[in-house]
């Protein structure tokens, strides 16, 4: 039996060898077998530490210095200077019959806005017209009393009583003109329809009236408020820890979130003394000139810069990768292992660089492109 077991394994043991011989002399190279090995990821127990077979396939660059102003950024929104808007009043009460004027509508000095029908404007006119009448009847008797005075029929005093008498009817009539001329009244055409007028150019920018709504003269709610757009206010919330990094009469670099290219001024003309208790912020309000595109209630980003330059770090662009929200860096600690450190990025630099404002110093060693490593680490 052990006879015929190595008769058929002896033919078997011998071919094995011949056959590797034979592949081995015939056929074409491997393609394959020319190119650099792949590289192998290794993780270790942190999970931002990793370790490359080939580090090599990983070039490093060392960060550079960079002179950077330090700069503050801080949020805000775009409001109204309260003292540049300016109550539309109605000084006679009634009812408005017709609106000329919508909320957000630009609007000139002078323009009527709405027309009330009021009974004031019947009041006042019968008060010129008794003005007037009693007037014109005080001036013949003082005429009168002068014929008479210079005829010895009356005494001195009459004259004088009369002469009073007219000008107190001249104050009244006086009065009675003024008072139609308040409510846009023609005395020589009388109306009960009194014209509401703007009185500043600007844009409305509150409106408490509709059609067949009631008014009251000299009370609020006032129909409209319009507000003198040429300068506008943008108030920031500035962090307690930062207040420091700002001071009345400091400028600020403004942008937009509409217009995030375009770069405006604006100064600080106060500081709020009351901070929120909730989120420890102070209102800080900056008076920016209106180009004419700031809209009220937009969103804007302001940046203070201080005075000292600060020294941070910059290396390639390609060197940062964006994950999770944050940005991050590779560097090495040798022997093939790598450590991800995140990083707080600053502003772009001349020839594609990458402004570091803290995480890595200048001197460090980072992978050039991060985000080949990065690729390698995820397969």
């Amino acid at each position: 039996m052990r006879a015929h077991f190595f008769k058929r394994i002896f033919p078997l043991a011998l071919g094995l060898p011949l056959s590797f011989l034979l592949v081995g002399c015939s056929g074409k190279a491997n393609p394959g077998a020319e190119a650099p090995p792949k590289a192998v990821v290794e993780p270790e127990l942190d999970a931002n530490n990793f370790t490359v077979d080939h580090p090599e396939q990983f070039p490093l660059v060392a960060a550079v210095e960079h002179k950077a102003v330090p700069a503050l950024n801080v949020t805000g929104v775009v409001q109204p200077d309260i003292a540049r808007a300016v109550p539309v009043i109605s000084l006679a009460s009634g009812r408005v019959v017709e609106i000329k004027a919508r909320l957000g509508d630009t609007v000139e000095k002078g323009q009527v806005l709405l027309r009330v029908r009021s009974g004031d404007v019947s009041s006042a006119y019968d008060t010129y017209l008794k003005a007037e009448n009693d007037e014109r009847l005080a001036r013949i008797q003082l005429e009168r009393a002068q014929t008479l005075y210079e005829k010895g029929a009356i005494a001195k005093s009459a004259l004088e009583q009369a002469e009073d008498t007219e000008g107190d009817a001249k104050a009244d009539l006086t009065a009675a003109t003024e008072q139609l001329r308040l409510l846009g009244i023609d005395k020589d055409h009388p109306s009960g329809i009194v014209d509401i007028t703007a009185p500043i150019s600007g844009v409305i920018t509150d409106q408490q009236v509709t059609n067949a709504a009631g008014v009251q003269g000299l009370s609020g709610p006032n129909p409209f408020t319009i507000s003198d757009l040429s300068y506008v206010w943008i108030i920031c919330d500035v962090y307690e820890n930062d207040l420091d990094a700002v001071r009345v009469g400091q400028y600020a670099d403004i942008h937009l979130n509409a217009y995030p290219n375009e770069v405006l001024k604006g100064r600080i003309d106060n500081i709020l003394p009351i901070l929120d208790p909730n989120i420890r912020t102070a209102k800080v309000r900056l008076e920016v000139k209106n180009p004419g595109m700031m809209r009220i209630g937009m969103f804007a980003t302001a940046t203070f810069y201080g005075k000292q330059p600060e020294t941070r770090s910059a290396v390639p662009a390609t060197a940062v990768l964006h994950l999770h929200d944050r940005e991050w860096v590779y560097t090495p600690l040798g022997s093939g292992h790598f450590r991800r450190v995140e990083v707080v990025t600053g502003n772009m630099l001349p020839g594609k660089q990458q402004e570091i404002v803290s995480g890595i110093k200048p001197g460090d060693q980072v992978v050039s492109n991060a985000l080949d490593l990065q690729n390698t680490v995820e397969q």
